[in-house]
């Protein structure tokens, strides 16, 4: 039995080398499954896959019971099923086609055609985000990475001014009538403010997060940017990225955050360190400095 065993392995692995094609091919559809389900997983998408499979195991059923008149209405909208799924799951097959030029086969410079917000940028949207967590007041900021957020911008008001932390604060204080939607941040400047964005339709996302966080969401999932969220209600600064919800503990971590996701298109390389790091960095070089002049003299 073992030889046999043995025997039929060898015939599929010959020396036609069609076994390991067939391996290949078996591999790369269980990958490219693998992908498209955790892509869809937790989304209206999801949902929408859900409802085909019903679909299609009522036409097998409406066919075996020999419910005629169902089958031909069934079979029927079966022909439009391509195009149905194909306007249905538009985001989400854009994201999936975007994700292919994540998997490091091509040069970062080949990705990205300009450079991303500098250490200066970030930590004035870090001093912004800083003051308005501190005063409870509700702020949606979407910064640009490989992906232009045109679409989304045109959504809104046109402003194209540099980005500072008076402006940002300014946008989002209540009485501007700006303050209601997000900011576009691309490269050094605010392309624009008021910005609708779409809702994240993502079931398991947490019921205390609302209508802010799902749109920050909503968007890091259909583009590639970096969307930063401070809650009204508890003061708490979000960053949303990749469809991910990340909870920054303060200015610090989030000036750190913002450099690290945003590496890719700047080029900054290694995470920025913090102030309280560089200070003991700092007293650290004193002391051994101190410590060499007291042995010289």
């Amino acid at each position: 039995m073992f030889d046999l065993i043995q025997q039929r392995i060898a015939d599929f692995f010959s020396a036609s080398g069609r076994g390991w094609v067939i391996v290949a091919d078996i591999l790369l559809v269980t990958l490219l499954n693998y992908y498209l389900l955790k892509l869809v997983r937790g989304t209206r998408a999801w949902k929408i896959l859900i409802g085909m499979g019903v679909f299609v195991f009522a036409l097998y059923l409406s066919d075996v019971f020999g419910l005629q008149t169902l089958h031909y209405i069934l079979q029927k909208a079966s022909i439009l099923a391509p195009v149905a799924l194909v306007i249905l799951l538009l985001p989400e097959m854009r994201r999936f086609i975007q994700d292919f030029a994540k998997l490091g086969l091509w040069p970062e410079k080949f990705l990205s055609s300009e450079a991303g917000p500098g250490d200066i940028i970030i930590e004035s949207l870090g001093e912004a985000v800083e003051e308005m967590a501190e005063q409870n007041i509700g702020a949606l900021i979407a910064i640009e990475r490989e992906e232009r957020l045109d679409t989304i911008a045109r959504s809104g008001v046109q402003l194209n001014a540099k980005v500072t932390a008076e402006l940002v604060g300014a946008i989002f204080y209540h009485g501007n009538p700006l303050h209601d939607g997000a900011a576009i941040v691309r490269v050094d400047t605010v392309a624009a403010a008021a910005c609708r964005l779409p809702l994240s339709e993502n079931t398991a996302i947490d019921s205390h997060y609302h209508m802010r966080h799902r749109a920050g969401i909503g968007l890091s999932e259909q583009f590639d940017c970096v969307v930063i969220i401070v809650s009204e209600e508890r003061g708490e600064i979000s960053i949303a990225v990749g469809g991910e919800l990340l909870v920054q503990t303060g200015r610090e971590d989030l000036c750190q955050s913002l450099t690290t996701l945003l590496s890719k298109t700047t080029g900054f390389g290694a995470r920025k360190k913090s102030r309280k790091r560089r200070a003991a960095e700092e007293d650290s070089s004193e002391e051994e400095e101190n410590s060499l002049e007291e042995k010289a003299s």
